[in-house]
């Protein structure tokens, strides 16, 4: 029997392929408290490089399939996380013990209400850990369903094609670019960061002035 660790994007690959992608992305983007150990854009981007093929090496996984599964899993996790989010979304998140958890929702909040729905739900995707509380947090404060669900896709196929095609690209390009996917991947997810510091920035300036 094969033991998987589903937040090693390593082993998620290697094991599954395309259909790990698809998974992972569709928990990581709406199952509140499974989603938020899971991988999303240190997944992405690793798969998106071993499409490409290489002097030395033929391409191990299949570009459209991981495109394909990483859209499919974006939006319909994205939609699954606003449904659970419309039934008792907030009461779930009330009730959670993790603090982790509690502070992100707060940031997502925050996110949908300094850029509105749709800005806030395009950058949302690209921000770790928030986008997995985002799309429940949406459901719970009642953000209308055509909105969300037309902004949600536009977010979902944005992030995941660009970092399987950003991916895809590097691995084409660079030799031997496998041995740096590590601080790569660290990058990626450092950048990903940069959209919520106004929202850090308020939350800090807020808490300073009561």
């Amino acid at each position: 029997m094969i033991a998987v660790n589903p937040m090693d994007s390593d082993s998620v690959l290697a094991t599954f392929g395309a259909l790990g992608v698809l998974v992972v992305i569709l928990a990581e983007s709406g199952l509140l408290v499974v989603g938020f150990f899971l991988p999303g854009d240190t997944l992405l981007f690793p798969a998106g490089v071993l499409c490409a093929a290489t002097a030395d090496q033929a391409p191990r996984l299949v570009l459209w399939q991981v495109l394909l599964c990483a859209a499919v899993g974006a939006v319909v996790g994205g939609q699954i996380g606003y449904l659970l989010g419309r039934h008792g979304g907030r009461a779930l998140l009330a009730r959670t013990s993790k603090r982790r958890v509690r502070d992100t929702a707060a940031r997502a909040e925050k996110l949908l209400a300094r850029y509105g729905y749709g800005k806030a739900l395009v950058i949302g995707r690209f921000i770790p850990l928030v986008r997995t509380v985002l799309h429940p947090a949406a459901g719970a404060l009642g953000v209308p369903v055509r909105t969300f669900t037309v902004w949600q896709i536009v977010g979902g196929l944005l992030w995941s094609q660009a970092l399987v095609l950003a991916g895809y690209t590097l691995g084409a390009s660079v030799p031997g670019i496998d041995a740096y996917l590590l601080p790569l991947v660290a990058l990626v997810v450092v950048l990903s960061l940069l959209p919520l510091l106004p929202v850090l920035t308020e939350s800090r300036r807020s808490k300073r002035d009561r």
